[in-house]
């Protein structure tokens, strides 16, 4: 069954990105690239991606000429944006997130789904009921502001956590929105 997956880093008090959109703190940090949830065993099991403009602007601005994913990826925007220089399989989409879902899902072949960045548009697909997992890497840094990793209240189940050298990796389960929103008790 295709799972819709939020794999990303964050620091220790739940930022992404910091105020300026630079992730210089996650890239000096000491990781087992081969290690517990590690990036390479994670992308074997992904048929198409997502993400933001902001995610899609950044890469497009840090790595000039590169596309790393060659699964279809679609990318949620409201603007014009350029395609890349190189060649890639990109669809611009605005809109109900359920209808990218499923053209998503109909491109990966059974394969999972990876929202690679974007906070509010993981908000948008946990809001839809889609999120099935967040896998993280927690660094050892506190930004004080920044882009959240996530903009909502929700409730998750911690299925697997583990070390790999500078970060605590962990493995979530999405339960849904938090029980003090959903008028319930513990």
């Amino acid at each position: 069954m295709t799972r819709l997956i939020y794999y990303t880093a964050t620091t220790l008090d739940g930022f992404i990105a910091d105020p300026d959109d630079s992730l210089d703190w996650l890239m000096r940090q000491d990781q087992d690239e081969h290690g517990p949830l590690n990036y390479d065993d994670f992308i074997k099991g992904i048929g198409a991606i997502v993400m933001g403009a902001t995610t899609y602007e950044w890469i497009l601005r840090h790595h000039p000429g590169e596309w790393f994913y060659p699964m279809p990826a679609w990318v949620m925007t409201h603007r014009d944006l350029p395609a890349p220089t190189v060649e890639a399989d990109i669809r611009f989409a605005q809109g109900d997130v359920r209808e990218v879902h499923d053209a998503m899902a109909a491109a990966a072949d059974g394969k999972d789904l990876w929202v690679v960045g974007g906070g509010e548009l993981v908000g948008q697909l946990a809001d839809a009921g889609l999120l099935d997992e967040v896998i993280t890497y927690i660094a050892p840094v506190t930004l004080g502001a920044g882009r959240p990793i996530l903009p909502r209240r929700y409730d998750l189940e911690l299925v697997e956590a583990t070390q790999n050298k500078a970060f605590i990796a962990a493995r979530y389960r999405f339960v849904g929105l938090l029980a003090e929103d959903r008028g319930t008790s513990g």
